[in-house]
């Protein structure tokens, strides 16, 4: 597949410009740095946990210079989907998240959506969900990760859940999050910019399959880099390969600005 010239850069966020609420060494900067360059910058985000308001006060307190129309989160899609649908869904979110569903109507539900939710993931809500599964409701999965970073540690995502749902009803779930094709195309529809002019910086986002594998596939570049959830040996777990791996988001910036773009235009 042939390339175009560079137009637009979307960034995952956590593990790639922040852990919970430390920033990546040197990420502001960076980010700077890639704005001064001739290309659209979006961040594309899988966090389930808070809402897109939560979120942006979280990286301004970090003092990324962000704003709210540049972020697009898998909650976003989620909720065009039930739009799309027309239903009214058992919400396994955190309360945090919940703003972001502002307005859906809940009562009665007849579908099921799972994010990540560690306070309502007991036995009690999951089998409620199985019975709802089980009499015909959707099961719709905002994502499927398996961990996700914490400071203390590795911790389960939404994916084992999902996954044990759909055992136990014999069901697909609808995934809307990252790494599916519809998501990067939504993330890029607004910039007016075609895959193939796009490159994609993240990190192993639950596994290496995730960001950089789902970008890939959709006709990006995918740039992995080695904060976040990194473990040795990542980068083979993904098919096709990176396009690069680098230690962290300033170097792939420094990348970018100084073999994908022209330098006449910096």
């Amino acid at each position: 597949m042939s390339r175009r010239a560079l137009k637009a850069v979307l960034v995952d966020l956590s593990g790639t410009l922040h852990i919970e609420d430390a920033a990546v060494p040197g990420a502001q900067d960076a980010l700077a740095r890639l704005r001064r360059a001739p290309v659209s910058v979006k961040f594309v985000t899988n966090t389930t946990k808070e809402c897109k308001r939560y979120l942006l006060e979280r990286l301004q307190k970090l003092n990324f210079d962000i704003e709210e129309r540049e972020l697009f989160t898998s909650l976003t899609a989620a909720r065009n989907l039930l739009e799309q649908r027309k239903v009214r869904p058992l919400l396994l979110v955190e309360d945090s998240a919940l703003e972001d569903f502002a307005g859906i109507e809940t009562a009665d539900p007849n579908a099921v959506v799972i994010g990540l939710a560690p306070d309502h993931f007991d036995y009690q809500t999951l089998n409620k969900a199985f019975r709802l599964i089980l009499g015909g409701a959707p099961l719709i999965a905002i994502h499927k990760a398996r961990y996700y970073k914490r400071t203390d540690g590795l911790a389960l995502g939404p994916g084992p859940f999902v996954t044990g749902l759909e055992y136990a009803t014999d069901c697909q779930a609808a995934v809307v999050g990252k790494p599916e094709k519809t998501f990067f195309l939504e993330a890029l529809r607004d910039l007016n910019c075609f895959p193939e002019e796009a490159i994609m910086i993240g990190d192993v986002s639950a596994d290496a399959r995730d960001d950089i594998g789902g970008a890939q596939k959709t006709g990006m570049l995918g740039i992995l880099v080695k904060t976040g959830k990194y473990r040795a040996g990542d980068e083979g777990k993904i098919d096709p390969q990176p396009y690069l791996t680098c230690e962290n988001f300033p170097q792939a910036v420094d990348h970018i600005l100084q073999n994908l773009i022209s330098q006449e235009v910096i």
